[in-house]
């Protein structure tokens, strides 16, 4: 699984931003809404709503936010009614991107992620244009700063907790299990005294676009003009970008 170390430097880049704009809390709730209403507001039975839930703990919502969006969901507050849809197409240089969101308006929301990518150098496609390019999976980074364990007791564990894989970078242990498997994994390391920086459910490129600087610059623009629209959740791509660049431009 060679460049997925690149793809989470990406990742970790997104969610920082993420949270200095102060979004996403919304977003959370709005991911815990979609799954409860879709399954239910028991995390026992809806493993959807469990991950949710998970993440949104994990990256410190309030308590009380995370049940009024249950609630919302279940009926018990009033509330407005979102759709979930996925949309595909092309960045700079043809790097893949697939944007996940909720919205209470489909074609306000269309259009808006249409002008995101024509305005910086993309194009939006049909359903399927890329999807095929990415595999949903469980991913977990543990910081090697946050254990005294060696790779190899690291791998021992993963195995046995249900994981399909592990990647060791000299900053962190990075693992990949089946969706299905997520929170089973998740509960058997957190036994274990692992905690994460990363755990989610995502989108992982089987392979990856490579660009100059100034085609990075590009992406990275399309991708910030998508993450600060209200509606979307997630922005996956296969952009390979060198660390330095990266660095340089943030």
């Amino acid at each position: 699984m060679a460049g997925h170390s690149k793809w989470s430097n990406i990742k970790h880049r997104k969610g920082a931003q993420d949270a200095k704009r102060g979004k996403l809390f919304m977003k959370l709730a709005r991911e815990i809404f979609m799954a409860a209403k879709q399954g239910g507001g028991d995390e026992e039975t809806n493993p959807a709503l469990r991950i949710a839930v998970d993440k949104a703990r994990s990256n410190n919502m309030p308590k009380d936010n995370i049940e009024r969006a249950v609630k919302k969901a279940t009926g018990d507050l009033e509330g407005v009614n979102y759709e979930e849809f996925t949309y595909e197409g092309y960045g700079p240089g043809g790097v893949a991107v697939m944007v996940k969101v909720l919205t209470d308006n489909k074609n306000r929301t269309a259009g808006e992620v249409r002008h995101a990518f024509s305005k910086n150098d993309g194009n939006l496609g049909e359903n399927g244009c890329v999807a095929f390019m990415f595999n949903r999976s469980g991913y977990f980074v543990i910081d090697r700063s946050t254990t005294d364990a060696d790779e190899e007791d690291v791998m021992l564990q993963v195995i046995e907790a249900g994981a399909e894989e592990m990647e060791t970078t000299e900053e962190s242990f990075e693992i990949y299990t089946e969706p299905e498997a997520f929170s089973d994994v998740k509960a058997a390391l957190e036994e274990e005294g692992y905690s994460f920086s990363t755990s989610e459910v995502t989108m992982i490129p089987e392979t990856y676009t490579e660009l100059d600087e100034e085609g990075v610059e590009k992406m990275l623009k399309l991708i910030d003009m998508l993450e600060d629209n209200d509606d979307v959740q997630e922005v996956y791509h296969n952009l390979d970008a060198d660390e330095a660049v990266l660095e340089k431009l943030s």
